[in-house]
């Protein structure tokens, strides 16, 4: 254990090495990226003029590569695909307390629409959703949408659901296990979640 703890610290070490280099990396305006599944291919788009600090934060995820190998943990069917928890619960843990300041909403949460998953106003940090579907209830609720999907939204509605909605609703998986367990638990115990297995700046 004691072993794995240097590694996982020297691992975090570098993580925020990469940060610190990427300080002065101006995000564009506009940008797309390829998500690698287990389904297949589809390429999000992101606009900062829709939510400025919810982009900059999701270009800083994805320069550190901390969408690889996360799971689809929670897909509704009819409503959300939600993933951005990192597959090592050391490094989760670190960066699901870095939260970002809200947004105002511009635009709203359409069939494949990316937003961050928050439990409070300000609490934005690593989740994100994909809506499946037109979702008017989200956009009252401090969900604001900052990209979409461009092309392959038949890749994301082929995304494992069977699970269906995490407890207390659903009966299966435990949202404080995925937030303390991170793949750990996910792997082992649901075992058909699709997957990311990379992400690729397009240019």
């Amino acid at each position: 254990m004691g072993s794995r703890r240097i590694l996982m610290a020297a691992a975090f070490a570098l993580f925020l090495a990469a940060c610190q280099k990427d300080d002065k990396v101006v995000v564009p305006d506009v940008f797309r990226v390829k998500f690698e599944t287990s389904q297949g291919d589809f390429v999000v788009e992101a606009t900062k003029a829709w939510a400025p600090r919810g982009v900059d934060r999701f270009h800083e995820l994805l320069r550190m590569r901390y969408f690889n190998e996360n799971r689809f943990y929670r897909v509704v069917a009819g409503f959300i695909a939600q993933f951005g928890v990192h597959k090592d619960y050391d490094v989760h843990d670190r960066w699901r307390k870095y939260f970002i300041l809200d947004d105002p909403p511009k635009q709203k949460n359409l069939r494949g629409t990316l937003a961050f998953a928050q439990s409070e106003p300000n609490t934005r940090a690593t989740e994100i959703f994909i809506n499946l579907a037109d979702n008017p209830a989200l956009d009252g609720q401090g969900f604001v949408p900052f990209a979409k999907v461009v092309a392959g939204m038949d890749v994301v509605d082929k995304l494992y659901s069977g699970y269906g909605e995490m407890m207390p609703e659903g009966k299966f998986i435990d949202p404080n296990r995925v937030e303390n367990g991170t793949n750990a638990y996910l792997e082992p115990h649901f075992p058909k979640l699709d997957y990311i297995k990379r992400t690729v700046f397009l240019k």
